[in-house]
């Protein structure tokens, strides 16, 4: 692992052993998914933050605008609006790491200046061209995500030659790149369900281990998502059983962070694999 800690004000995370990490996700959204318009006013964000860190969770994961498949961007002002005051509240009550949701430069910078140590971006640094400057002047570590297409469009027939080559070869690509300009603090995240088809996401999900080749830890984002949807006829908040029990599959073949809406659930899952993994045989 090139990076077997990562160091932030509050918390280290160490990514040298089989520690699991979660991230939990606060959505001050009208219309994400699963969870929109539950937690965009200050204080029941602060109220689920509080519940979520409780529960287990290392991350809070700070999202001001919906990239659910087919949704439509927000304006900067709007974003804004939205998370800053969430960020700057977490900040002052609570010691966890705060991750700002977005693929807008802007938007991260002032994240950053408010309390916000991790930048997470759909987009792995692309859809933003000043975003490799803000990580790499701010020195924050990075979420690299694969996207193909937009969230409006990526769901519009997803085609690969071969879906884990394809992303495997944006990774080394992207990596490279940002390595060349002092961006070192990364994550990967393979992108399930933003422009991927069903037997895609469980290709990438069952061949998750080839991307431990590159030596960054890997974070998977699988909670409550139609990828469970279209095998299980269910609504997302029906589907927390089946994110843990992907979650565990992710877990084996080598995620280090698991992003989820149901924290509590996949804390426990986490502490008994962790034993499991660190049993001596």
């Amino acid at each position: 692992m090139k990076y077997k800690e990562l160091i932030f004000k509050n918390k280290t995370l160490s990514f040298s052993n089989n520690n699991i990490y979660i991230m939990g996700i606060l959505n001050v959204t009208p219309d994400s998914f699963s969870d929109g318009g539950k937690f965009n006013k200050l204080d029941k964000a602060l109220f689920q933050a509080e519940k979520m860190i409780n529960d287990g969770a290392e991350i809070i994961d700070v999202g001001g605008e919906s990239t659910r498949p087919f949704s439509e961007p927000v304006s900067e002002f709007e974003e804004l609006d939205r998370v800053i005051p969430v960020i700057e509240a977490i900040k002052n009550k609570f010691k966890t790491i705060i991750s700002i949701d977005t693929y807008k430069s802007n938007i991260a910078e002032e994240a950053v200046k408010n309390g916000a140590e991790l930048i997470n971006d759909i987009s792995g640094l692309i859809f933003d061209n000043n975003m490799e400057n803000i990580a790499l002047k701010y020195n924050t570590p990075c979420v690299i995500m694969h996207i193909k297409g937009t969230p409006k469009s990526m769901q519009d027939n997803p085609v690969y030659v071969n879906v884990v080559e394809d992303i495997y070869d944006f990774f080394k690509q992207r990596i490279n790149a940002l390595n060349k300009k002092g961006i070192k603090k990364l994550i990967l995240d393979v992108g399930f369900g933003f422009g991927k088809s069903l037997d895609d996401n469980y290709k990438l999900l069952k061949n998750l281990n080839i991307f431990n080749d590159f030596n960054y830890p890997i974070l998977s984002g699988i909670s409550r998502k139609s990828m469970i949807g279209k095998v299980i006829d269910i609504k997302p908040e029906e589907r927390i059983s089946s994110t843990v029990a992907l979650n565990a599959i992710a877990i084996a073949n080598g995620t280090k962070i698991i992003r989820v809406h149901d924290v509590k659930e996949n804390y426990q899952a986490v502490k008994v694999i962790e034993k499991y993994l660190n049993t001596i045989k």
